[in-house]
């Protein structure tokens, strides 16, 4: 299984990588981050696949992928 690293500060909040994860492992966090956006966080369930659509489709590149 997969991991992802999300760099919370660099997140602006536009939720492109929540729409786009097939499992629904990406999801707002309650707290604002440096920007004062609620960012995402990753829900290690143990079910990423790592296919990688959370990083292609970040437009701040504040997502890593790890297999």
């Amino acid at each position: 299984m997969a991991k992802i690293k999300i760099q919370k500060d660099r997140c602006k909040g536009c939720l492109l990588c929540l729409v786009n994860c097939p499992k629904g492992l990406i999801v707002k966090d309650k707290d604002l981050n440096v920007r004062g956006v609620e960012a995402v966080i990753f829900k290690d369930c143990g079910e990423c696949s790592g296919c990688t659509f959370c990083a292609l489709v970040c437009p701040e590149v504040c997502i890593e992928v790890y297999r």
